[in-house]
């Protein structure tokens, strides 16, 4: 029992990874309901946030508009009734202008008693001291008014208007007093007074009417932002949960799409992350489990090898020469791979640099060719080579790292393509670029993985050994010389490796 759970604790990283991500998609989650409250408990913050401020400055504006029509119309009505009581004021003056103060009051008296509005308006007539001689209100005559207009019409002897409170009686007033002049002399005032109880009643009915009318806008605007921020906080907070999940383990997890707005563009983006987390999860994975295995059959050779002749079971001079071959053979692969490793942490970690000098750019990828041709005879794979006539002027590049793509794509072509017997290389200028062109003759790559041919780790449905991140570095190294790797499957069968650089001559 020990030993299995020793087994389990020291299983792979990427495998327990990986039965973690399956036990987080596939367990229920206990606490779902005390979670999705937690979730709305952090959405509902944000929604206070929005329905307070939306309805505060709401409750602002129509504050401000109540306020604003409120004095707007209190002044119009205010400055209707004012110029309604000058013009009866001047009319009755000039009525009057023509009598003394001892006459005037006989027809000031007929004036009282035709006047049809004396329900509404006060019609009084002073003497020129001010005194009330009559009024509209027969049993109120005598007394001194004691307002501004009064003061006012006998000093300046013109038209005064004045609106505040009857000191007599305490109600909000409107006076307008006239003076009645004759021949130039003071004769008497007119005044016209009108309660302001009528129009306060009105007013308080305008304000309450819009105050209410208010109320049911900010009551809308509450209910339409409490469903807009619903329909936008509920994908939001959704997105959230499932880039937690993401985050968790859980990749390749995809959200319904319900909408071709921004929050459907985020969840395009969420669910095209994941798969691409996903993918980069398996690829990584195949990759260590990749690697692993072609770290352990050139080490197992080389170990079942070394441990034979360490123990003297093999005395013959050929096996012995055979065996030593089969180490350095496979200690090589190994120095191969593990430098390919270490170029690929180079160009990841941003390590990667280029010893750039003039270099003769046919006469390395001919030195490749020749390298592998004999290589390639023994296993027997035919190497033809198109040789171009045409000079190449030198290029700014690094020799070394350019022979080292040509060596990978060869390479490639061997373990990939050699079924077909034969590879192709050869080299065409093409307007101001090399153009060169390896091609095999193997089963080619399938169509649905050609995308992905140059991804780091991705290695598809290919058997071959390698660590899958030979074209990776190619890529890397033709983007520092300016150039393009291209891999595309040839017309008639087998995989093509197309390689473009510029040529720029003196």
């Amino acid at each position: 029992m020990a030993q299995k759970e020793r087994r389990h604790r020291w299983r792979p990283v990427w495998q327990r990874r990986e039965t973690t991500r399956r036990e987080r998609v596939e367990t229920p989650g206990e606490d779902g309901e005390k979670k999705e409250r937690k979730r709305w408990g952090r959405t509902g913050v944000i929604r206070r946030r929005w329905l307070f401020n939306s309805v505060l400055a709401t409750f602002g504006i129509v504050a401000v508009a109540v306020t604003a029509l409120t004095l707007a119309i209190s002044n119009y009505y205010s400055a209707t009734m004012q110029t309604s009581l000058e013009s009866r004021a001047q009319t009755a003056a000039g009525m009057f202008q023509n009598f003394t103060e001892s006459t005037y009051l006989y027809s000031a008296r007929q004036f009282i008693t035709q006047f049809e509005d004396r329900d509404r308006i006060e019609v009084q007539f002073l003497s020129a001291t001010g005194w009330i001689r009559m009024t509209s209100l027969m049993d109120m005559s005598g007394g001194y008014p004691g307002t501004p207009d009064v003061a006012n019409a006998i000093q300046n002897r013109d038209l005064s208007v004045w609106s505040g409170q009857d000191p007599s009686t305490g109600d909000r007033i409107m006076a307008v007093s006239a003076p009645i002049l004759y021949n130039g002399t003071l004769v008497g005032v007119v005044r016209f007074v009108t309660s302001l109880r009528l129009l306060d009643a009105q007013m308080a009915r305008v304000v309450l009417s819009m105050a209410l009318t208010g109320l049911v806008i900010v009551a809308l605007m509450w209910v339409y932002t409490f469903y807009f921020s619903r329909s936008v906080l509920e994908p939001v907070s959704r997105v959230t949960e499932t880039a937690k999940r993401i985050a968790t383990g859980s990749y390749g997890i995809q959200m319904e799409k319900r909408s071709d707005d921004e929050i459907g563009q985020l969840v395009d983006a969420i669910n095209d992350m994941s798969l691409k987390i996903d993918q980069a999860e398996k690829t990584q994975s195949e990759f260590i489990s990749s690697v692993s295995h072609e770290l352990r059959t050139p080490l197992t050779a080389i170990n079942g090898w070394a441990e034979t002749l360490y123990n003297g079971e093999v005395r013959d001079a050929q096996d012995v020469k055979k065996g030593m071959g089969i180490i350095v053979s496979e200690a090589r692969r190994l120095t191969n791979m593990v430098e390919e490793l270490l170029e690929f942490s180079r160009i990841e970690t941003g390590r990667f640099n280029l010893s750039v000098e003039p270099m003769d750019l046919k006469a390395e990828l001919e030195d490749a060719v020749y390298t592998y041709r004999e290589f390639f005879r023994r296993k027997g794979l035919e190497l033809v080579y198109d040789e171009c006539q045409e000079e190449f002027p030198p290029i700014s590049g690094d020799p070394e790292r350019l022979r080292q793509v040509f060596c990978n794509l060869l390479d490639n072509a061997d373990k990939h393509g050699g079924s077909g017997g034969r590879v192709d290389v050869s080299i065409q200028p093409e307007g101001e670029q090399a153009v060169i062109r390896i091609r095999d003759y193997g089963p080619g790559v399938p169509e649905e993985e050609l995308p992905f041919i140059k991804y780091k780790f991705y290695k598809g449905s290919s058997k071959a050994r390698g660590s899958g991140i030979g074209l990776a570095v190619c890529e890397e190294i033709m983007l520092a010389h300016n150039g393009t790797l291209e891999i595309s499957n040839a017309e008639g069968g087998g995989c093509q490796a197309t390689l473009r650089l510029p040529v720029h001559g003196d």
